[in-house]
């Protein structure tokens, strides 16, 4: 069962993971139109479908509670027409939305305004939220555990550090279904990271292989982190705040028999992305004199830009941010360091993977590895309650 939230989905604006069939990677060039053309069919479906069913839900009331039947609801959209947007859709596709009222009230509760959620630029370029592929089973397991996550955001009324769900969907091109969950970004839209950690409280097999070192930003993992002596510096009280909420759905995750989770951590180093803007600005004046000597300055793949069209343009001249500095009602996520700290980084802490449930699998996985590393070693499939215990005591002491 793939694993829902993985550390590359949250620190990628856009994950499509390859489809069983190969296909050849796809890339995307900003437009200098309002209507983005994926070059992805998938995504041009994707991205109008979207639309669509916000504009749908737009003239539904708001129901004054959810019922059962809204965990199981969903909406089918089939399109046969070769004229129909031809210019940015293929001509047959279906498009099918689950629950979606359930995740209209989600996202309502973790303050995401339909203007925000709504796709109207390449989806890799959004402020706030990013689509991930997931597979037809974590659409099983998504629908499995949705009344008691539903539930769990109403009681801690939206604060959290499990992923915020957000929507989730079917889209159908050429007979090849692709599933979707759409999530809130765990990172920032302004502010890089520049350091990344995968943590669960296990040290056997917990390391970054040399070919993940070899990426542009690794994921590291908990025999790094000590070894790195990394530490995360804040105060007493965002250490506490910080604590109860982690200790609160992880709670939550016991009582559903969930494990494997993880907590992912990103490190922006203030001072770091200070030297690299200026050197960034010294770039961009070289090449804007290339542009008006004539030579065309290519676009970064993926890259955030800097247009002033769309949310993060309209947060940002609202109220112009300084170096390390967020909106902790954007970057819900993210913790300033303390004074006292060695340097000057923003830390963004979430809980990734959490659709993994103590099955059959997991039960001959912990006999195996029990067998290969003995009972006393910290292996990563233990029960729920123990990998709960483990997890909470080790993120504990990532605090300086």
């Amino acid at each position: 069962m793939a694993a829902q939230g993985n550390a590359a989905a949250a620190s990628s604006p856009l994950v499509l993971l390859a489809p069983k069939t190969k296909t050849k990677k796809k890339h995307f060039v900003q437009q200098k139109v309002k209507v983005f053309r994926a070059s992805d069919p998938v995504l041009s479906v994707f991205m109008w479908g979207v639309n669509h069913s916000i504009n749908d839900l737009n003239q539904v009331p708001v129901p004054v509670m959810l019922l059962p039947d809204d965990f199981k609801a969903n909406t089918k959209i089939k399109v046969n027409n070769h004229l129909f947007n031809k210019e940015n859709l293929p001509g047959h596709f279906k498009f099918k939305e689950y629950c979606p009222q359930v995740f209209r009230n989600l996202r309502e509760r973790f303050g995401i305004e339909d203007l925000d959620y709504q796709v109207r630029r390449c989806p890799s370029q959004h402020a706030f939220h990013n689509p991930q592929q997931i597979s037809s089973e974590d659409v099983a397991d998504m629908h499995s555990i949705l009344s008691e996550y539903h539930q769990h955001i109403v009681k801690c009324h939206g604060s959290t550090l499990l992923p915020q769900f957000l929507g989730m969907y079917r889209v159908s091109v050429d007979s090849e279904e692709t599933y979707l969950m759409v999530m809130r970004n765990m990172f920032s839209h302004r502010l890089v990271v520049h350091r990344k950690y995968d943590l669960k409280g296990s040290l056997v097999a917990r390391e970054a292989s040399d070919k993940e070192r070899g990426k542009e930003l690794p994921t590291f993992k908990d025999v790094d982190f000590r070894n790195n002596m990394q530490k995360v510096y804040v105060t007493e009280e965002q250490k506490e705040k910080f604590m109860e909420k982690l200790n609160r759905d992880v709670e939550f995750l016991v009582k559903l028999k969930i494990m494997d989770y993880s907590l992912l951590l990103g490190i922006h180093d203030v001072g770091r992305a200070e030297r690299e803007e200026e050197e960034g600005e010294e770039v961009s004046n070289e090449e804007e004199q290339e542009a008006e000597n004539g030579q065309s300055v290519g676009l970064v793949v993926g890259s955030y830009g800097t247009s002033p069209e769309g949310i993060a343009g309209y947060m940002s001249s609202c109220k112009p941010l300084g170096p390390g500095e967020f909106d902790p009602y954007v970057d819900v996520y993210a913790v300033g360091s303390c004074a006292g700290a060695p340097q000057r980084e923003v830390y963004f802490m979430g809980l990734i993977d959490i659709l993994t449930q103590y099955d059959t699998k997991k039960k001959a996985a912990h006999a195996a590895k029990t067998v290969k590393h003995g009972a006393g070693a910290e292996i990563s499939t233990v029960h729920p309650e123990q990998y709960a215990k483990r997890f909470r005591d080790f993120i504990s002491n990532i605090f300086a």
